[in-house]
């Protein structure tokens, strides 16, 4: 099912919606004892949930054969339209064996929770290496996203799925912000232009110079932090959703700022996810989407402009959304304000750069990063943040 939106149109021209009715609902529930089951993880929970909100359209379902193979290997859909990312539910032989296509299979959340279903179309064995190289650029299973593709089953389960009912979000259910709600947002502020922007890390003053030099050409900013599935060593979600509030408090305009999350889980895979997370905010409602250094990365496995040259490989009708491209910024000790080589004419040794793991490093150590890298109130909270985590630890 699709419906109507305010805007810029989704990916493909309809906002899915795969959220049961309350009629669907029931026949799901009264059949639940006599479905197949699959437990899904928390990646394929999250994918269930950003099918059904319209977060992925023009998908409907996990990706049968023919779609997946065309966008591992030229990163389109069947119907022609961009993609980058393959979403599917693997699973073990054992499990799709006795599975039947054209059966439904009850969908279980990691907790056990009934809270999907699948009409399965397909299952096709796929091969792993294959969409590593071609997703993740490696085959290294140190890489995060790798690793996730080499453990998980060798078997795709397709089809179109149903959400049984959107649950409000445990953590942060003020800011469980829908595509169709995010749409009519905009539309009520009366914003015609609209700049999102991803992260999985706390905000710094490189992401607030490369928001606001955005927010000067746009109308408003979507702030759209991911707090799916990440890294271990990640910063916790509830602790960034906290310094995203702080800073929405004190140093933006409040009336031209949108707080979001986004459930979806991280792939890590560079170059591909930054058009992928492109997309899934054009769904959002987006005109625009900022693009910086070394997007969607992880280690030294893609060059710091990779994911800006790939947009360049797409044409931006197809696309349907602006890529805003910003180089690494930097505090300059000269001009003594925020700045990136477009606009500092300093040299190497007055720009200050702070990796995250240098200022991870710091706040370990109960010590405060220069205020040229992060607001004061920022860094206090994730030293709180930290040292609470060590002595829980």
């Amino acid at each position: 099912m699709s419906i109507s939106v305010d805007g810029i149109a989704p990916h493909g021209g309809q906002l899915i919606n795969r959220i049961a009715t309350p009629a669907e609902r029931a026949e799901f529930l009264a059949q639940a004892d006599h479905l197949s089951r699959i437990q899904l993880d928390e990646r394929a929970t999250s994918d269930l949930v950003m099918i059904a909100i319209g977060g992925f359209s023009p998908l409907k379902g996990f990706m049968e054969q023919a779609d997946y193979e065309l966008v591992v290997e030229e990163m389109h859909l069947t119907n022609g339209l961009p993609w980058t990312i393959p979403i599917t539910l693997s699973v073990a032989e054992a499990v799709a064996e006795p599975l039947k296509e054209g059966s439904w299979v009850r969908l279980d959340n990691p907790q056990g929770q009934f809270i999907g279903v699948l009409e399965l179309t397909q299952k096709y064995y796929y091969n792993r290496a294959h969409e590593a190289v071609n997703v993740y650029r490696t085959d290294d299973q140190a890489h995060p996203g790798v690793k996730v593709v080499y453990d998980q089953g060798p078997v795709n389960l397709a089809g179109p799925v149903w959400l049984l009912e959107r649950e409000a979000h445990p953590q942060f259910p003020a800011y469980q912000i829908d595509p169709l709600v995010s749409r009519k947002l905009f539309a009520e502020k009366g914003w015609q232009t609209i700049v999102g922007f991803q992260t999985r890390n706390p905000i710094h003053r490189a992401h607030e110079y490369i928001q606001k030099c955005a927010l000067e050409v746009v109308d408003g900013l979507f702030l759209h932090p991911l707090v799916g599935a990440t890294k271990s060593d990640d910063i916790p979600a509830d602790v960034r959703m906290r310094c995203y509030e702080i800073m929405l408090e004190h140093y933006f305009p409040q009336d031209r700022v949108i707080l979001a999350i986004n459930p979806s889980a991280m792939r890590y895979a560079g170059p591909r996810e930054a058009i992928f997370h492109a997309l899934i905010r054009k769904n959002y409602g987006c005109t625009h989407f900022i693009v910086g250094r070394d997007h969607a990365g992880v280690g030294d496995y893609y060059g710091t402009y990779d994911a800006q040259y790939l947009f360049d490989e797409f044409k931006p009708e197809a696309l349907g959304i602006v890529p805003m491209k910003f180089e690494h910024a930097f505090y300059c000790t000269r001009t003594q304000q925020m700045a990136t080589t477009k606009t500092s004419p300093s040299s190497k040794e007055e720009r200050i750069h702070l990796s995250g793991t240098k200022v991870r490093e710091l706040l370990r150590q109960g010590k405060m990063p220069p205020p040229e890298f992060s607001r004061p109130e920022v860094a206090q909270e994730l030293i709180r943040a930290m040292q609470a985590a060590a002595t829980e630890g």
